[in-house]
């Protein structure tokens, strides 16, 4: 008991605490100890309320955002006095975020059209993603009320079509992104393994190899964040990641998601995807220029060998299905746009892409994250990695291009917040993430 006595003690003196001492002789060992473990629950009660002061200081200070954009009109006017358009520029868009896609890029590319037009935007509450991987409810957007108008819907979620419907009906512009399985998994398992359990047993510095060999031995359907890694595009769609790429329901699923999409964009061919997506929305080739954002510094990138891709593939059957019924499905897209036509767009969304990286970047490219002198353009990094590589702004930029320079330039947090976002918990993580400099 002397010695409990002495560590209260000493844990005491270290919190800056006064032990308490007794001046009558009778107060026994068992009474001062119990005194002292009173006066250590009575600070950790103060730190406790101390975190949960700062917590809610977080959320009061992330309400005080700028005001959503006000604009919920389906169709753009021409001027007056200028000749009608071909076909109007659609505002009502349901961007499908899948993960690892690249994505992040295509949701810049929303985000300055939607800033520019004052689109309004349905952003989930608090976070980057509506409360994925629960499917998605009306709940999860921020503000919702029944009734509410908004224009765009393009943030992380897990596909629920029927909710989504609600907020943004199926007549909308609904596109979405794939990747080729075999990258998208290495992507996505270079980024999200910290997070998932089952990983943290695989031996050996090379984990993904080690899973790929016997991914059985360590792959659990249940596990906490155990989609990440098998199957997540289709998971992400809203299937069973774990479904039998046999089964004979899945041609019906590919024929039903066709059928939901306007357009399916291939991330190994994103100039031709955003070409499409301009002639779909009636939108101008400027408006589709990009930087690639969320993407790796040079030294992190994958050099793929054929033996893991050929084990990646199978081992997400159901993506590698997927992946296959939309490329047919993207080619007869190209072959109706016109192959030549295509070519010429796509060099000149090339040469636009050029002239402003030119205009914009330091250096002209992408820089290890370490580098990136601006706190605006840092980029969310994953758990105990800083492989996503960012940009410097140029210090003389010219008038006209400033603010379309710094829109393009911007990753997707700071974007989200600038238009008016709640990013209050990711805020509050980013807070202690750098206190302890994870």
């Amino acid at each position: 008991m002397r010695r409990g006595l002495v560590v209260c003690d000493s844990l005491l003196m270290l919190l800056g605490l006064p032990c308490v001492v007794s001046s009558r002789a009778e107060m026994g060992l068992h009474v001062r100890t119990l005194l002292c473990r009173w006066r250590l629950m009575h600070f950790a009660l103060l730190a406790a309320i101390f975190l949960v002061t700062v917590f809610m200081l977080f959320y009061s200070i992330s309400q005080a955002q700028s005001p959503l954009p006000k604009s919920c009109s389906i169709r753009a006017e021409a001027p007056t006095g200028q000749t009608a358009l071909p076909c109007s520029p659609r505002w009502e868009l349901m961007f499908l975020k899948i993960h690892k896609t690249g994505s992040s890029t295509l949701l810049n590319v929303l985000l300055r059209y939607g800033e520019k037009h004052q689109l309004r935007f349905a952003f989930p509450d608090g976070g980057n993603d509506f409360n994925y991987p629960a499917p998605f409810q009306l709940t999860h957007v921020s503000g919702y009320r029944p009734g509410s108008c908004y224009n765009v819907i393009a943030n992380h979620m897990r596909f629920n079509p029927a909710e989504v419907g609600r907020l943004l009906p199926r007549e909308r512009a609904y596109f979405t992104i794939l990747r080729e399985p075999a990258s998208l998994f290495e992507s996505s398992f270079s980024y999200y393994a910290p997070i998932v359990p089952f990983t943290w047993s695989i031996p050996g510095q090379d984990k993904m190899a080690a899973f790929l060999r016997h991914p059985r031995a360590y792959y659990d359907p249940i596990a906490l964040n155990g989609h990440y890694l098998r199957n997540l595009q289709f998971f992400d769609l809203g299937y069973d990641k774990d479904m039998d790429p046999a089964d004979p329901r899945l041609e019906g699923i590919l024929q039903k998601l066709e059928g939901t999409f306007s357009l399916v964009m291939l991330t190994e061919y994103f100039d031709e995807s955003l070409v499409l997506l301009k002639d779909l929305l009636c939108w101008e080739l400027e408006d589709v220029m990009y930087f690639p954002l969320n993407a790796r510094a040079p030294s992190h990138l994958w050099r793929p060998l054929p033996e893991l891709e050929a084990q990646a593939r199978a081992w997400n059957g159901l993506d590698s299905r997927l992946y296959a019924h939309f490329n047919r499905t993207f080619w007869r897209k190209v072959d109706s746009y016109g192959r030549r036509r295509m070519t010429w767009e796509v060099a000149e969304l090339r040469w636009l892409n050029g002239q402003m990286a030119g205009v914009c970047i330091e250096g002209g490219g992408l820089v290890e994250a370490s580098q990136v002198r601006e706190r605006a353009f840092r980029p969310w990094q994953p758990m105990g990695k800083r492989s996503i590589g960012g940009y410097n702004r140029k210090a003389a930029i010219e008038e006209p291009y400033r603010a379309l320079c710094e829109a393009m330039l911007t990753p997707e947090m700071q974007y989200m917040s600038k238009m008016g976002s709640n990013l209050w918990k990711m805020r509050l993580w980013a807070y202690f993430r750098d206190l302890i400099n994870w």
